[in-house]
């Protein structure tokens, strides 16, 4: 395995492990809840948005590590961003575990990737895409939602 790729690895496992924002946000106004039927994935995703700025977020729920890594740096990477910053970086993160690494050159007005960038490897296994994606699709209908609870099935 290369360098980058045993990098790559040691931070999918260590936000596994420790995962980030993994906690019910008690003064979240928008919430989803998503499934994956194929591997057995569950989150909900807790936002707090200040207009349309995400002030908090967090999830909890139970998957593979690819799952739960990926809701914890969207969790990081997303606190303090607006709604149009969130879905430009959700495009660009499905771009990347759908397109791989081809899809990480600079691109202007498209947003830098950061520590997403980890995944892009996930494209080389389709099966593994709706791992990676579910915490963004239910961050999708989170953010959709005025406060009620938003679902989301990847099947």
């Amino acid at each position: 395995m290369s360098t980058v790729g045993s990098l790559y690895q040691e931070v999918i496992l260590d936000h596994t492990r420790k995962p980030r924002n993994f906690r019910i946000l008690s003064e979240a106004n928008h919430k989803a809840e998503g499934y994956n039927p194929l591997c057995g994935d569950k989150v909900t995703v807790y936002i707090k948005l200040d207009g349309d700025r995400i002030s908090d977020i967090s999830f909890q729920g139970s998957g593979c590590a690819i799952s739960t890594a990926s809701a914890s740096i969207l969790t990081e990477t997303l606190k303090g961003k607006t709604e149009a910053e969130a879905e430009a970086l959700f495009e660009r993160f499905h771009d990347l575990v759908t397109k791989g690494e081809a899809s990480l050159g600079a691109s202007p007005g498209r947003p830098e990737l950061g520590k997403l960038a980890v995944f892009s490897g996930v494209s080389e296994f389709p099966a593994r895409v709706k791992c990676a994606t579910l915490s963004w699709h239910t961050l999708k209908a989170a953010l959709s939602e005025s406060g009620g609870i938003a679902a989301v099935s990847t099947e």
